[in-house]
């Protein structure tokens, strides 16, 4: 092993593949499936995530144009609310990180079970789910340039059957199957609106990746920006489409009941082979959002430990760059947290996992668009620039915290408690940071009452 430095970054294009897989990869995979649990009524819940979606795309790229601390960013975070900021940003994200791996290689097994036809226990697909997530971390041993390469060629498995069902799937759509599809549990308008909202922005989670990632990009001040308004813009376009597309295709009940609703999409356009095909390609595509998705996590925690907030061991890369004592410790987790949370259904399993990944991810997105106005005044932005993104800023808060009410209250609750937890711990590791800024303010409070 070797502590020294990576030698090869990321430039725009590898950056951007990486957002949209780190979105794409894994976010649309299954959202068919949930989304027809809702209706085709949840098209209005795809144009309010894509509007929150945008905004916070927007106010991230404003936060990475103006930002002059490292960590990307949990560094932003640093600007209102210091280090302790910087520290429950930076935590709360690994939290949300170790749960989204774990839900993104159950979404893989889920793929693979309808593609191979066989039945697994709860077990059976605890024990599968362990497997996919020990062979990508071992993947990411090369470093962040083989990442970005195997990235470049798993998204073609999304990218193919998405797209193309975007531009084919209008020849088998049947309006009247959509319209009766609409509201199939006659909800009221703001339920069914609220009750996907966290699968949708659960599809949009990896929009601050490259933000995430920053510190293993060429021209993070460039590059930043356009990767997450490029990756968000295009992800948004085509999510709403094809599962638009896709449910008046399938019958609402028979994407209810799948685990793969692209395969039987194709399977009810083509033949049940072609479908079969679609299941491995987007199979495959799931695995490398994983891959990147365990880049994303171990470079998270190397940056929070390179800040002092964790163990040094997660600083600790081969002649690669590659952390690997850290990603074999984070592998560790996700097993622990996979076992944790058997369920003898894989969609419950599902649901559970994506709640909590929604509402601990969110934390960090408050708390950058918390940084946002003092960023800019030390950027001497003018009156009129700020003006403008300061309302897209407010849109942007305001969509988040209609998020963290959508994802229901045993979901906020847990996501509350583990954030909770992130302050005590803080308290542990703080007088490194804050004891003599305390000093010196105790100081001057003796000094002041003494006169």
């Amino acid at each position: 092993m070797s502590d020294s430095k990576p030698t090869k970054k990321m430039g725009v294009v590898q950056l951007i593949i990486l957002t949209i897989i780190n979105m794409m990869g894994s976010g649309i995979i299954l959202l068919p499936t949930k989304l027809a649990e809702v209706g085709t009524i949840s098209i209005l819940s795809w144009l309010v995530t894509a509007l929150g979606s945008l905004a916070l795309a927007y106010s991230f790229a404003k936060c990475g144009r103006f930002s002059r601390k490292p960590g990307g960013m949990f560094g932003y975070a640093q600007y209102p609310l210091g280090t302790g900021g910087n520290f429950i940003s930076n935590y709360t994200y690994v939290i949300s990180c170790l749960v989204t791996n774990v839900t993104i290689g159950i979404t893989a097994v889920g793929y693979g079970v309808e593609l191979f036809d066989v039945l697994l226990t709860p077990v059976g697909v605890c024990l599968a789910t362990v497997a996919v997530l020990w062979v990508t971390t071992l993947a990411n041993f090369g470093g962040s340039a083989v990442t970005g390469k195997l990235g470049s060629i798993t998204i073609w498995g999304v990218i193919i059957p998405v797209v193309g069902l975007c531009i084919i799937g209008w020849f088998w759509f049947s309006p009247q199957q959509y319209i009766d599809a609409w509201n199939p549990h006659h909800k009221p308008l703001f339920s069914a609106i609220s009750s996907s909202i966290s699968i949708t922005l659960w599809a949009f989670l990896g929009l601050e990746s490259a933000c995430a990632n920053s510190d293993a990009v060429e021209n993070p001040e460039r590059n930043v920006p356009i990767a997450v308004l490029g990756g968000t813009l295009g992800a948004a376009v085509i999510y709403i489409i094809s599962t638009n597309v896709i449910a008046g295709i399938v019958p609402n009940l028979d994407l209810v009941n799948s685990t793969a609703p692209f395969g039987v999409a194709f399977s009810y356009m083509f033949t049940p082979l072609v479908g079969k095909i679609i299941m491995a390609l987007m199979c495959l595509a799931c695995i490398g959002s994983l891959l990147g998705w365990q880049f994303t996590f171990a470079q998270v925690c190397k940056s929070g430990a390179e800040a002092g907030f964790y163990h040094r061991v997660f600083t600790h890369v081969n002649k690669m760059g590659a952390p690997v004592k850290g990603m074999l410790i984070l592998v560790i987790g996700q097993t622990i947290v996979t076992f944790m949370t058997i369920s003898p259904s894989l969609t419950k399993q599902f649901d559970i996992l994506v709640n909590l990944a929604v509402i601990t991810n969110l934390i960090p997105y408050l708390l950058s668009m918390a940084a946002l106005i003092t960023m800019q005044r030390l950027a001497d932005v003018s009156k009129s620039e700020m003006r403008v993104t300061n309302t897209i800023m407010v849109i942007a808060t305001l969509y988040t915290y209609y998020a963290l009410y959508s994802a229901g209250f045993e979901a906020l609750t847990w996501g509350a408690l583990a954030t909770f937890l992130g302050w005590n711990l803080y308290g542990f590791i703080a007088p490194k940071f804050e004891l003599e800024r305390n000093r010196i303010e105790d100081k001057q409070y003796m000094e002041n009452h003494d006169k």
